[in-house]
């Protein structure tokens, strides 16, 4: 068991020297940011956008008082 272990932190080493400033998180990262591109390039829901229109209409009005 123990052998197994000193084998994925020499594994973790290569990585780490290999350049990947993340070493063993680069797959945390890189998902992360799958996720993340996903979202952002979903389409925002009409009733959401409907909201935020009023919203904006509404602080001028609110800045005015």
């Amino acid at each position: 068991m123990r052998k197994d272990n000193t084998a994925g932190a020499a594994t973790n080493r290569r990585r780490a020297a290999s350049g990947d400033p993340l070493g063993p998180n680069s797959e945390i990262g890189r998902k992360l940011k799958q996720y993340y591109d996903e979202l952002v390039s979903d389409n925002v829901p009409d009733r959401f956008a409907q909201l935020l229109s009023q919203l904006e209409q509404a602080q001028p009005a609110r800045k005015k008082d």
